[in-house]
């Protein structure tokens, strides 16, 4: 699964990575969590690439209560194109979460310690995600759901899940709306390769949501 990551790169920064046609607003954060409003990347026909913010949980358009999101925060890759809560989604309405780095946590000495892991040398990057529009007594709510896969041999180490990482040259194959081939869309669901990424622990204050701050993901010297 993916329950937390960091997105503090300049809006400029991410407007010139994800093609926008404005930098987007948002607030640099460190300890991103499910049930929040998060920064997402979408292609829209009439406006090109739009960043909005979704909140992160998919509540499928069918669904009678909003709290079916908080069981949503990720979507299995293996079976995204097929589960009902999520096929539509994945077929016609994907998106790309930019992202500076995720957390995972691994059982040391009977304890869990979280890891912070990105691609080497990468401040910014572009998660898989699928979005959705529920109708609900207080109007339109969007939401999202990030895509997870089998972990590399990196990541086998921390954890069995891992999110879809999108390279920057697929950017415009994964957000195109027409591009509905699901063949050629689940081969995107895959775990980036090991030796482009890095992993190293970090603060146990990150595993409580309500902290906040670039501390969070800086090294510990020992665990």
């Amino acid at each position: 699964m993916c329950g937390r990551y960091a997105l503090h790169a300049h809006p400029d920064v991410i407007a010139l990575q994800f093609a926008l046609s404005a930098p987007p607003e948002f607030k640099p954060r460190y300890n991103i969590a499910p049930s929040t409003d998060i920064l997402i990347v979408r292609e829209d026909k009439e406006h090109g690439r739009l960043g909005d913010l979704y909140r992160w949980g998919l509540i499928p358009g069918w669904a009678k209560d909003p709290s079916t999101g908080n069981k949503m925060a990720n979507a299995r890759g293996e079976t995204v194109a097929e589960k009902p809560s999520f096929r539509a989604a994945f077929k016609r309405w994907r998106c790309l979460v930019p992202a500076s780095g995720f957390f995972e946590w691994r059982a040391v000495a009977g304890k869990k310690q979280p890891y912070y892991i990105r691609p080497k040398g990468d401040e910014l990057f572009g998660l898989a995600g699928i979005t959705e529009l529920w109708n609900g007594p207080d109007g339109p709510l969007h939401t999202v759901s990030l895509i997870t896969t089998e972990p590399n041999e990196l990541m086998r180490e921390i954890h069995d899940r891992m999110p879809v990482i999108v390279p920057r040259e697929d950017y415009g194959a994964w957000l195109d709306p027409g591009n509905q081939d699901v063949a050629k869309l689940k081969a995107f669901i895959q775990s980036n390769p090991a030796n482009q990424m890095e992993a190293y622990p970090v603060s146990k204050a990150v595993s409580y949501a309500r902290n906040e701050g670039a501390e969070l993901i800086a090294p510990l010297e020992e665990v």
